[in-house]
């Protein structure tokens, strides 16, 4: 919770009230960053540039001087994440293990799960549940990620292998779900702006960005995990 004092010596008290009507939600002003005094400043900046404007992929990925960048994305990461989630929710009323029995992207690539001791293959629900619970496992590690504001460079390092399976949430709901998906993208813009993440940060390569968000053709293959 952030609070904020006024010239006039009233409080801005930056959190949802019981009783705040959904239009209403989140509708404090907006708080420079170097004024944001938590160890959480960066999630809180991140996710107030979304607030404002989801639209605005460059802004967001704006990374404000001084800041160190192993920590920006990191916390870029844990909130695509915690959005993912939205999509996974809305993937569970057609995504059935019954018609999609792999974790597929179209005809030509199959995703191997890697929540199993040896990796294998999960039914495309299954696999979405067991990513994005893996993925929150090692961000909220207090072993590889103990500080919200300093991160080892060999933490940092693990965030790729984190942003390739993540992002098979995004290519399978694109080609086998893609009401589901346009719905989604229409309304978070997350796909994007996660493509234009891991290319500006060279988390991933062009060859596996196989949904044409932004209008580049990549040619289909076969991937593990």
């Amino acid at each position: 919770m952030s609070k904020m004092k006024m010239a006039d010596g009233s409080t801005i008290l930056r959190r949802n009230r019981p009783g705040t009507k959904a239009k209403d939600f989140s509708r404090w002003p907006d708080e420079p960053f170097e004024e944001m005094d938590s160890t959480l400043a960066v999630q809180q900046y991140i996710q107030q540039l979304i607030r404002r404007d989801p639209n605005n992929i460059d802004l967001i990925l704006k990374m404000p001087e001084s800041q160190d960048e192993g920590v920006w994305k990191y916390e870029h990461l844990r909130q695509f994440c915690m959005e993912l989630n939205g999509l996974a929710v809305r993937l569970q009323g057609e995504c059935h293990p019954e018609t999609c029995t792999q974790m597929t992207a179209t005809e030509q690539w199959i995703f191997l799960c890697a929540a199993h001791k040896t990796p294998k293959e999960c039914p495309a629900i299954d696999y979405t549940r067991h990513t994005l619970d893996g993925a929150a496992c090692l961000l909220n590690s207090n072993k590889y990620f103990p500080s919200r504001v300093s991160i080892k460079e060999s933490s940092v390092a693990k965030l790729g292998s984190v942003c390739r399976r993540v992002y098979r949430i995004f290519s399978h709901a694109y080609f086998h779900h893609r009401s589901i998906f346009d719905e989604f993208e229409n309304e978070t813009c997350l796909c994007k702006r996660f493509t234009q993440f891991v290319t500006k940060y060279n988390l991933m390569s062009k060859d596996n960005l196989i949904v044409p968000i932004l209008e580049e053709e990549n040619t289909p293959g076969e991937s593990e995990a």
